[in-house]
């Protein structure tokens, strides 16, 4: 990464994060700020493979590591790379696939809905006898 004046690391991951191709969503997440404490529950308001927008009533640092649980990926670890009113910026340490991110917990069953009422959602059919 070639350093473009006086910019500092944090800039920098800040400047890749936003101009990286973002998903807009509405979900919750886990975030851990990695000095102990607390998970708090946080919004996520955008993500992108190097880093999300979240919103919550947490309060961190800019600069703070932090390790935040994505549905469908588990636990990513980043920084805060900025800090505004209830919102802040995350980058993180790797990269990750929004798509993946955003996809539906699967249901219980894949069965069809007319199916999933046999019980052959829970267990396979085994003829009695």
């Amino acid at each position: 990464m070639e350093s473009q004046g006086s910019r500092t690391l944090d800039e920098e991951v800040a400047a890749l994060s936003r101009s990286a191709d973002r998903d807009s969503l509405f979900m919750q997440a886990n975030l851990y700020v990695t000095n102990g404490g607390q998970p708090a529950l946080v919004r996520v308001r955008n993500l992108s493979p190097g880093g999300m927008l979240a919103e919550g009533p947490v309060r961190v640092a800019e600069g703070a590591a932090i390790e935040v649980e994505l549905r469908n990926i588990g636990p990513v670890p980043g920084r805060v790379v900025w800090v505004g009113e209830g919102k802040f910026g995350i980058a993180f340490d790797r990269q990750v696939n929004p798509q993946v991110v955003r996809r539906q917990v699967k249901a219980e069953s894949d069965l069809p809905p007319h199916l999933r009422r046999t019980g052959l959602e829970r267990a396979p059919f085994r003829p009695r006898g």
